[in-house]
């Protein structure tokens, strides 16, 4: 393994990677299957990320990007469902990479237990490429860009038909807390999932966590109806967008990374923007204030013993951007507070379930299922979590009396 290969860990820190990095040779017998893209010259970059092995590598014809998936991860099929709804979203204008196929005409490369994927580089700069996932926007700016695009990518998703994704670990899907019965639906994704079921640390952690978030499915359930099915990234990050320059007013210009991606909804999608980029969820596992990244006058709010900076101002920016592109319906933005303090339990069930069936990482596994799945429901349940989602809640409240003219708004 590499000495210099390094991915972000669970709690914040630099750790060895999981997954052995590419090399030179590795690419380039991969790329005689891709003869148009030229030979292999440099890898550019390694990427931090954790679930895979991906880099940025030059050939004499082009700037590519290529990820490796060990096939429990991700086989042909799985990277397939993803690279058919991208096909989708660039036929319809998003600004997302295009996949290369290979002389045999597929997108997904099974060799041995591995499963590869070439993408194009796009253009743009990679502002927050070794920024941890649960990082803040620099700037309101980038944060009200960031719904722009994320409204782009949603507008453009309209029409593309095709079911739920099949149980796989990484997933950010919605399906227990999509039902009126959660604790049914949990049994059946517990069902498809047996490492998951069986491993110990799961039951309580589910127990627990369904108690703290019914409150919030109660909220949601009678607005369900009106939320339309849609392929979601579910990811959207400040790394997983290209921007046109570094600067402070940087304008989004590709979305990238659509592992997570899976048919969910609108709403479930901008809150997991919101979730992902507007706490400073880390705090947590650090005990303390977390990055310090922050607009001037940027407002935070404190939660007990642990302070979680939460950025409202980049929450306004971000829904401003959002509503430019795609105005949400009133249903929707009721929707959304509740809907922000359900959206990441699916996705801590599915990392928990990555650790103890692909990594077979017991040790692993109760920072996703106890700090990720039960922790984030108990901030939720705190003053911290219920000032979040009062200023979402006001916010809807504030949409609706403007939409009906109330002179006192």
């Amino acid at each position: 393994m590499s000495t210099t290969a390094r991915a972000h860990g669970m709690d914040g820190t630099l750790v060895e990677p999981d997954w052995l990095p590419l090399d030179l040779a590795e690419v380039r017998a991969l790329l005689s299957l891709y003869p148009g893209l030229g030979e292999p010259v440099e890898i550019l970059s390694v990427s931090p990320r954790p679930f895979s092995a991906a880099s940025v590598v030059a050939t004499h014809g082009a700037r590519i990007f290529i990820k490796r998936h060990h096939r429990t991860v991700r086989d042909r099929e799985g990277l397939l469902e993803e690279h058919r709804f991208m096909a989708h979203l660039l036929a319809h204008g998003a600004a997302v990479p295009s996949v290369f196929r290979a002389t045999s005409g597929e997108t997904a490369i099974e060799r041995r237990q591995w499963t590869y994927e070439v993408h194009e580089a796009p253009e743009g700069v990679d502002l927050y490429g070794d920024a941890l996932s649960w990082t803040p926007f620099r700037t309101a700016a980038h944060a009200h860009s960031a719904g722009q695009a994320l409204a782009r990518l949603h507008c453009a998703s309209e029409g593309f038909v095709a079911p739920r994704r099949k149980p796989r670990p990484l997933v950010a899907s919605f399906t227990i807390f999509a039902t009126r019965d959660p604790r049914t639906e949990l049994e059946r994704y517990l069902a498809a999932r047996p490492a998951l079921m069986r491993f110990l640390g799961t039951r309580s952690c589910c127990e627990e966590a369904l108690d703290l978030l019914a409150p919030f499915h109660a909220q949601l359930l009678p607005l369900l109806p009106a939320l339309a099915p849609l392929w979601t990234h579910n990811d959207l990050h400040a790394s997983n967008i290209l921007w046109n320059d570094a600067g402070d007013d940087a304008e989004a210009k590709a979305i990238i990374d659509f592992g997570l991606a899976d048919r969910t909804n609108a709403v479930h999608d901008l809150a997991h923007a919101i979730e992902r980029n507007i706490v400073e969820w880390l705090a947590l596992a650090e005990g303390k204030q977390g990055s310090g990244i922050r607009d001037q006058g940027s407002e935070c709010v404190e939660t007990g013993a642990e302070n979680v900076p939460v950025h409202l101002d980049h929450l306004s920016a971000l829904l401003g951007g959002y509503e430019s592109v795609r105005p949400l319906s009133a249903e929707e933005a009721a929707a959304l507070a509740p809907m922000t303090a359900l959206c990441h339990a699916e996705f801590a069930l599915s990392e928990t379930d990555y650790f103890v069936s692909v990594l077979h990482r017991e040790d692993q596994a109760p920072m996703a299922c106890e700090g990720w799945l039960v922790g984030h429901a108990r901030w939720f349940r705190g003053a911290g979590g219920e000032k979040l989602l009062d200023a979402l809640r006001q916010w809807a409240a504030d949409r609706t009396r403007k939409s009906h003219g109330d002179p006192h708004r």
